[in-house]
């Protein structure tokens, strides 16, 4: 019999009963908010309240309100819209790949992953509708059959691809978001009290019954989204950067840009999960399902993916100057030792280096550090973005056209307010959903829950080996 190896660490702490996995679970839905979830709500409520002023005015105005000019068409808002995709893809790639792979220490943070998947891909969606000017013409961009005689949608307009890939995107992370719900849905309809919740929660499960062969078909349909939502985790965020490559910009045109987009994009969405659960773990009260282990595997990925992007920068500059292209070579000097350097220090600094002192363990699994290390990296993700395009933007082929790039407080108003509308989803989704899988960690209590272990630990060695 396979015997799992003692120097694991158990996933789930305590002398959890399964009784108690539904009641913890449970609690947040079930039970009245505390102090900490009010604060916290209240003030993401006045950010995102702010930034929904700042859109409207955006809308009435025009995005003549915004700090472009004739030379820096693109600015913060393509640059918040590429960080929000980003974002996005941690959960794709924890439910999905994950899952394929059959990693348990996915189970805890999962749920709240795909429903950050959701809520970023919202938050993206945002702003090429805005930058578009008439909102009110948005559908414009989908290829509907439509009277308006030679109107017809672009498909060589990079708009159109990313119409494509967040509407793929968004339509398949939230059927597998919500087909993983159903049975903790039940759950909460079975334990509901008032005949509202009961209802609710009863349209919401679809009639789950829980029986065997409901498990099966659940099995093979988390299997089969997961298969089809993998792809996404590298298409989606190729295609985003395709905005950038198929241009002939120097510091865009180059072919690059998809793998280390991808890897970028997992970089700041890991770290936007670390910041998300540890904060929920403290609000919610999650301490014994999401923990130091957890922190350690998703550090482990940051190590990783900060590694790639930090030698996708490398290569850049190699190319600029292998190339021996004067323009796409002055296009990376003026990057790093032009008027935006210091826009390029914080890049490198944050996502490049910052990340190395996981390799430390004491480091990386230290909560508050890592917390602290999340935002870091979203900020140097952020600043990515933002050196990428204004970079290459703000100093053209005709010194003349010359212009630099100085966001107005609406600029700065719509990102903020795009958080705090985030931060207020988000904060809900945990009052009225199971924020952990909870039908998930029962099934990994007995292999991965600490007293159970334990009690296996002693069984074992009270048992005589039969082995020669």
């Amino acid at each position: 019999m396979h015997k799992e190896a003692d120097i694991r660490i158990p996933l789930i702490l305590g002398d959890k009963t399964y009784h108690d996995i539904t009641e913890d679970v449970c609690a947040p839905v079930e039970g009245k908010a505390n102090k900490l979830w009010y604060m916290a709500f209240t003030f993401a409520a006045i950010v995102a309240l702010w930034g929904v002023c700042c859109i409207i005015y955006t809308i009435g105005r025009g995005i003549g309100v915004w700090g472009l000019n004739n030379t820096v068409g693109w600015a913060w808002d393509i640059t918040n819209f590429v960080w929000w995709v980003g974002i996005g893809h941690a959960g794709t790639l924890i439910s999905a790949v994950l899952l394929l792979f059959r990693q348990r220490w996915r189970m805890a943070i999962n749920r709240s992953a795909e429903a950050m998947t959701i809520f970023a891909v919202m938050m993206a969606a945002v702003f090429p509708g805005i930058h578009m000017g008439r909102i009110w013409v948005g559908y414009w961009v989908f290829p509907l059959p439509n009277a308006f005689g030679s109107l017809w949608v672009n498909f060589n307009s990079p708009l159109l691809w990313d119409v494509f890939a967040i509407s793929t995107y968004f339509s398949v992370g939230l059927v597998f978001w919500y087909v993983g719900l159903l049975p903790d849905f039940a759950t909460i309809r079975d334990r509901a009290v008032k005949p509202v919740y009961k209802t609710v929660y009863g349209i919401l499960s679809f009639g789950w019954t829980g029986d065997v062969k409901a498990w099966i078909r659940f099995e093979e349909v988390s299997l089969v989204l997961a298969g089809i939502a993998t792809p996404l985790v590298f298409s989606v965020h190729s295609i985003v950067s395709m905005d950038f490559a198929t241009s002939v910009i120097p510091g865009w045109h180059t072919t690059i840009f998809p793998p280390y987009f991808v890897a970028g994009a997992i970089f700041s969405g890991f770290a936007m999960v670390q910041t998300l659960m540890l904060t929920l773990r403290k609000v919610v009260g999650l301490e014994s399902y999401i923990h130091v282990k957890h922190v350690e595997y998703m550090n482990i990925i940051i190590i990783i993916t900060g590694s790639v992007v930090g030698v996708a920068y490398i290569t850049e500059l190699f190319i600029s100057w292998y190339s021996g292209v004067e323009y796409e070579g002055y296009a990376f000097m003026n990057r790093a030792t032009g008027p935006y350097w210091w826009a390029y220090a914080i890049m490198m600094s944050c996502n490049v280096l910052s990340p190395q002192i996981f390799w430390f363990k004491s480091l990386r699994t230290n909560l508050t550090f890592t917390f602290f290390m999340s935002i870091i990296v979203n900020i140097g993700m952020w600043f990515e973005r933002f050196v990428i395009i204004v970079t290459s933007l703000h100093r053209d082929y005709m010194p003349s056209s010359w212009e630099m790039f100085h966001p107005t407080f609406v600029d700065v108003g719509i990102y903020i307010g795009t958080i705090g509308i985030f931060f207020v989803l988000f904060l809900l989704y945990a009052r009225t959903f199971p924020v952990l899988a909870l039908n998930e960690l029962k099934s990994i209590l007995k292999i991965a829950g600490e007293a159970q272990k334990e009690r296996n630990r002693d069984t074992n060695a009270s048992t005589p080996s039969n082995d020669k």
